[in-house]
């Protein structure tokens, strides 16, 4: 069964899926969350620092860092979505289909080759042009029932 969010509402500008979003399903946000609380029940920080005085538990040196990184996941949530102002307000992506009056991005004839999509590559591939190019082709409703892709390996020429 699917149990997969299908509302068009949740599709940005740039044809990501927040549905699909870590910040906005709150999975890995949920989970950093839960570590850190066991972490601390356990007093885990006086085993790394313990451990780390051998060879074998060089890194656990690093386990500062790590539980910094955790409370970073935590605080990483979107609950809103693109459309309803989530995200970062300083998305030129969005701004540029507002500006243009666009639904998104795939009602641009210049998204294929498109600057400013470009700032998703290193997160997400081409996942963003396949999206709209899907959008394009069913339309909203249809492209939430199938598979979004949220990171596609870029396939070089």
């Amino acid at each position: 069964m699917n149990d997969k969010i299908q509302d068009p509402n949740l599709i940005a500008f740039c044809g990501l899926y927040c549905g699909d979003c870590h910040g906005y399903n709150g999975k890995v946000p949920d989970l950093a969350r839960d570590l850190r609380k066991e972490l601390r029940e356990i007093y885990y920080n006086k085993f790394a620092q313990f451990i780390s005085t051998y060879s074998f538990g060089r890194d656990f040196k690093k386990y500062d860092e790590c539980y910094k990184v955790l409370g970073a996941m935590v605080k990483f949530r979107c609950r809103k979505g693109c459309r309803n102002g989530g995200g970062s307000p300083f998305c030129k992506i969005r701004k540029c289909a507002q500006k243009k009056e666009l639904e998104g991005c795939w009602g641009c004839s210049e998204f294929e080759n498109c600057n400013e999509l470009k700032f998703l590559e290193p997160v997400h591939g081409d996942a963003h042009i396949k999206n709209l190019r899907a959008v394009k082709k069913n339309g909203k409703n249809e492209f939430v029932k199938g598979k979004t892709l949220w990171y596609n390996t870029i396939k070089k020429k």
